[in-house]
């Protein structure tokens, strides 16, 4: 069973896509659009996307989600990263841009469903509250990879798009364990 886990934003989404039966990272694909232009490229199994300069939100959601559904349209099983409770900032923008995602997932009859943040991060650190270090850790001491590394960032910044990628991992793993009915 083919497998995506997506942490979906405007920013900087993510995706990764590996297999169930023998999901490890180096056997996924992972995917990101970015705005950055040192993080576009290949780096090992994870290709980093520049964004197309949109000329509205609109548009900006449709490259987004087409982007998300090209990546995953033949994926058994999708676990999408739900919203955060009190997420601040651009809250309707960030749910009209989830939304178009679901509904494509939906009119195309995807199997797919959305975890809570902090169930995530219970999977993957075995604490509900883990920042982005602690999620970061985790990935780290499972995978042996150091994004950081790859990504050329110094000291402790764990940001765009290293988080991403570590929750999207997470997201795909969760349905190795806990498929969709």
């Amino acid at each position: 069973m083919i497998v995506a886990g997506i942490d979906y934003s405007m920013s900087c989404p993510c995706i990764t896509v590996g297999d169930s039966t023998d999901f490890t990272f180096k056997n996924c694909r992972i995917y990101y659009l970015i705005g950055v232009p040192k993080y576009e490229g290949k780096f090992k199994n994870i290709i980093g996307t520049m964004f197309d300069p949109p000329s509205n939100q609109i548009e900006r959601f449709n490259q987004i989600s087409d982007w998300a559904y090209n990546i995953i349209k033949d994926c058994d099983q999708i676990m999408i990263e739900d919203y955060a409770m009190g997420s601040r900032g651009k809250v309707f923008h960030i749910a009209e841009n989830t939304g178009l995602l679901k509904y494509n997932l939906h009119v195309n009859s995807k199997n797919w469903g959305a975890l809570p943040p902090t169930s995530l991060k219970k999977y993957a650190t075995g604490k509900g509250n883990a920042d982005k270090f602690k999620m970061y850790d985790s990935f780290y001491t499972e995978t042996g990879v150091d994004l950081k590394h790859i990504f050329n960032r110094k000291g402790e910044t764990i940001g765009n798009p290293i988080s991403d990628i570590v929750d999207s991992y997470f997201l795909a793993k969760y349905l190795t364990t806990n498929p969709l009915e």
